[in-house]
C-alpha cells in the first residue's frame, strides 16, 4: 500500500502567508542555497547517467559543486559578470546543472533555449537577451548557430561540451572544467534575491516568444512554498535521494523547478534523460520516487497497459472490474474515510493485478505523481490512482515559477488547491487570478505585455478561465483565448471536450473545433498502441495494418463514431462533437502541431489540416 494515499490524515497545512514566506528567504539567492544544501547533503549522489557503454556514472552533491567552482573560475575568466547572461542549448545531461550554477555564482543569467530551435529563432532568442557566452551540447547545435553568427553581435564565446576538432575558436568544455576552484562561499555573495535567476521564454504559439523574467527571490520563494506543501501533504519528511527523471526540455519552466532547483536545493537524486523516447525504459530502470508528466505521457501509459491487456480479454474484463471496484475505496482512502474492510480489499486487487502493473512501468515506488501543462482526463487520473500510482494535477505556468495551485489528494478534475502563501481569485468573467512571491518580474523589454499581465495590485492575469469549488479546489475550465464561439453565439470549452474524446479507446490525441461554425466537430489522432493492437485482433497486418490505412478502415471510424455518443454524453447537444474526422499520423511534441510539454498550438492545427476541417461541415 503506498502511504500518500492516506493523504487526508498527513494534511497538516497551516496558514502560511506569502510574507511568512519571504521572511524565510532574507538574504539568500540560489547559490547560498546550494552551498546550504552542500552542506547538508554533500555525499549524496544527485546525478545519474548512462556513459556511451551503457554503465551508470553518478556525482555526488559536493562532486556538482566542485564542477561549478571550477567553471565560475573559467566563465569569470572569459568576462562573464553581474548582469551578463549565457545562453545553453544542452540536452538533459549532467553537465547542464553545474553550469547552470556556475553561472547564477558569476551573477549572471543562465538561459536554456529549446533544443529544436532552428537558426531564426537562436537569432531571435539571442538578440532579445543580449546572451554574452553561448553554451552548446554538440556540432548538430553549432551549426544551426553559425548560420546565424554574424547576426549575433553580442555573442563574444561558444563553448561547446561535446568535443569540437574543427574550429579552433570554440572553447572546449574540458577545458573550462579544468580551472582552478573558484571560492563559491565568496562567490555567491554576488547576486541578491532581486537579480534575474533564470529566463523562460514561452512557447511562441499567440506571436514572438516572450521572456520570463524570474528572480533568485521567485525561485527561493517557490522552494519554500512548494517544499512545505509537499511535506504537509504527504508522508515526504525529506526529499534528499528522492529519485527523480529528466527528461523534459530545460528550458521549460517545470523541468527546471522540478529536474534543476529541486536538486540544487533539496539533493533530489536526478536521472538525466538526454531523449525523450528513452524516458520509458529510464523509469522502468530508475523507479522514480516522484514522476511528473504532461498529460500525454499518463495518457500514453494507460494506453500500453490497456493494450497489453487486450491480447487476453478475460485477464483484461477481470482487471478492469478490479479497477472499478477500487476506484471508490481509493476515493475514501484519500479522505481518510475507508473501512479496514474496503482497505483489506484493496490490497487483495493490489497483490492480484496492480502491484505487477505499477512494476510494469516503473511506477511502483512513486510517492508523488504529478499532471501538468495541460487538462489530464479525469479517467485517467482516477484510473491511475485506483491502481495505486498517487497521481494528482497541478497548474502553473512560466509566469508563475511553474506553480500556482496543488494538491496530493487529489480531486478528479481539479488542479488542487493554492500553492502555499499563493493567493487566487476569479476575476467577474471568470479569469483566474493570482498573487505571492512566485509572480514572475516582468517580460524582458515589455513593459506593456507585463502592464497587461500584472496589475497594479500585484495579481497576475493567468488568462484562463477557471471555477473555485466550496472547498477551494481550482478547475480550469480553458484558455480564455480559446473558447470556441459556434456561429449559435455559445462559448464552448474546447479542452473539456477533448479530455472526453481522448477516453474513447482508439483515440490518443483530440482538437475540437467549430468557431463561427454550426456545430462542434474534432480532428482525432489514432493512440498507436491501442490501434496497434485492434489490427492484431482483427488479423490485419502489413498495409493494412499501417497508422494511415487504419484512421481510413470503416470499421475503425464505425467504432470511433459509436464511442462517440457515450464520450460526450455529459455534455448538452449545443456543446457536443458531432462529427470526427479521424487521422493515423500522431501529433509529435515540438512541431507544427505541439509545444515540447505536448500543449495543442490550435492555430498549427487549423491550418495544417484546414482542408479535413473544410469537410467535416460540407453539406
Amino acid at each position: 500500500m503506498i502511504s500518500v494515499l492516506a493523504l487526508n490524515a498527513c494534511d497538516n497545512r497551516q496558514m502560511t502567508t506569502s510574507q511568512d514566506l519571504h521572511d524565510r528567504i532574507v538574504g539568500q539567492n540560489i547559490p547560498k542555497r546550494f552551498l546550504a544544501n552542500v552542506e547538508r547533503n554533500g555525499d549524496i549522489e544527485v546525478l545519474n547517467w548512462k556513459t556511451s557503454t551503457g554503465d551508470w556514472a553518478t556525482k555526488t552533491l559536493r562532486e556538482v559543486a566542485d564542477d561549478a567552482a571550477r567553471l565560475t573560475t573559467s566563465l569569470k575568466n572569459l568576462g562573464l559578470g553581474k548582469g551578463d547572461t549565457v545562453v545553453m542549448m544542452i540536452r538533459n545531461r549532467q553537465e547542464f546543472h553545474a553550469l547552470d550554477l556556475a553561472v547564477l555564482f558569476c551573477g549572471a543569467t543562465p538561459v536554456s533555449i529549446y533544443n529544436s530551435s532552428a537558426p531564426d529563432q537562436i537569432q531571435y532568442l539571442v538578440n532579445d537577451c543580449d546572451a554574452k557566452i553561448a553554451v552548446l551540447e554538440d556540432d548538430g547545435f553549432l551549426r544551426r548557430f553559425e548560420s546565424v553568427r554574424d547576426k549575433l553581435p553580442t555573442i563574444e564565446h561558444i563553448a561547446m561540451i561535446e568535443e569540437n576538432d574543427v574550429d579552433n575558436n570554440i572553447i572546449q568544455y574540458a577545458d573550462l572544467i579544468a580551472a582552478e576552484p573558484a571560492d563559491l562561499a565568496a562567490e555567491a555573495q554576488t547576486a541578491t534575491l532581486d537579480d534575474t535567476a533564470t529566463i523562460i521564454y514561452t512557447s511562441g504559439t499567440t506571436g514572438p516568444p516572450k521572456g520570463v523574467m524570474l528572480s533568485h527571490s521567485n525561485v527561493a520563494w517557490t522552494l519554500e512554498s512548494v517544499g512545505q506543501s509537499m511535506r504537509d501533504q504527504t508522508d515526504i519528511a525529506d526529499f534528499a535521494g528522492k529519485r527523480h527523471v529528466s527528461y523534459l526540455p530545460m528550458a521549460h519552466v517545470m523541468e527546471r523547478l522540478l529536474g534543476h532547483y529541486y536538486m540544487a536545493d533539496f539533493a533530489t537524486r536526478v536521472f538525466c534523460c538526454p531523449e525523450t523516447s528513452q524516458m520509458p525504459a529510464l523509469v522502468r530502470e530508475s523507479k522514480p520516487n516522484v514522476f511528473i508528466g504532461v498529460p500525454r505521457v499518463w495518457e500514453k501509459m494507460y494506453a500500453g497497459v490497456m493494450a497489453a491487456l487486450s491480447a487476453d480479454p478475460e485477464k483484461e474484463q477481470q482487471f478492469n472490474d478490479g479497477v472499478a471496484a477500487a476506484a471508490p475505496i481509493v476515493a475514501k482512502m484519500t479522505r481518510g474515510a475507508a473501512t479496514d474492510d474496503e482497505i483489506a480489499t484493496w490490497n487483495f486487487l493490489d497483490e492480484a493485478g496492480f502491484k505487477a502493473v505499477r512494476g510494469l512501468i516503473g511506477l511502483d515506488e512513486v510517492e508523488i505523481g504529478i499532471s501538468g501543462a495541460a487538462p489530464i482526463p479525469a479517467e485517467i487520473l482516477k484510473w491511475f490512482r485506483a491502481i495505486g500510482v498517487p497521481l494528482s494535477e497541478g497548474y502553473g505556468m512560466s509566469e508563475t515559477t511553474a506553480v500556482l495551485s496543488w494538491a496530493a489528494a487529489a480531486k478528479p478534475g481539479f488542479v488542487g488547491t493554492a500553492a502555499t502563501g499563493v493567493e487566487i481569485k476569479l476575476a467577474d468573467d471568470g479569469e483566474v487570478l493570482a498573487r505571492g512571491g512566485n509572480m514572475f518580474a516582468g517580460y524582458l523589454g515589455l513593459a506593456d505585455k507585463t502592464a497587461e499581465a500584472i496589475d497594479s495590485d500585484g495579481w497576475v492575469h493567468t488568462g484562463d478561465i477557471g471555477v473555485i469549488d466550496d472547498e477551494g479546489y481550482l478547475k480550469i475550465v480553458d484558455r480564455k483565448k480559446e473558447l470556441i464561439i459556434t456561429a449559435g453565439g455559445k462559448n464552448i470549452s474546447p479542452a473539456n471536450l477533448e479530455s472526453a474524446l481522448k477516453m474513447i479507446p482508439l483515440v490518443g490525441q483530440a482538437c475540437a473545433v467549430g468557431e463561427q461554425r454550426p456545430f462542434v466537430a474534432a480532428l482525432v489522432v489514432l493512440d498507436p498502441d491501442t490501434a496497434a493492437a485492434w489490427a492484431t485482433e482483427h488479423g490485419l497486418e502489413g498495409e493494412p495494418a499501417t497508422m494511415t490505412a487504419l484512421a481510413d478502415n470503416p470499421e475503425v471510424v464505425a467504432e470511433i463514431e459509436a464511442d462517440l455518443i457515450e464520450a460526450m454524453a455529459n455534455f448538452n447537444r449545443a456543446e457536443a462533437v458531432k462529427k470526427v474526422k479521424v487521422l493515423g499520423a500522431e501529433w509529435m511534441p515540438d512541431s507544427d502541431l505541439l509545444t515540447p510539454t505536448s500543449k495543442l498550438k490550435r492555430r498549427g492545427v487549423l491550418e495544417s489540416f484546414a482542408d479535413e476541417i473544410a469537410a467535416l461541415y460540407a453539406k
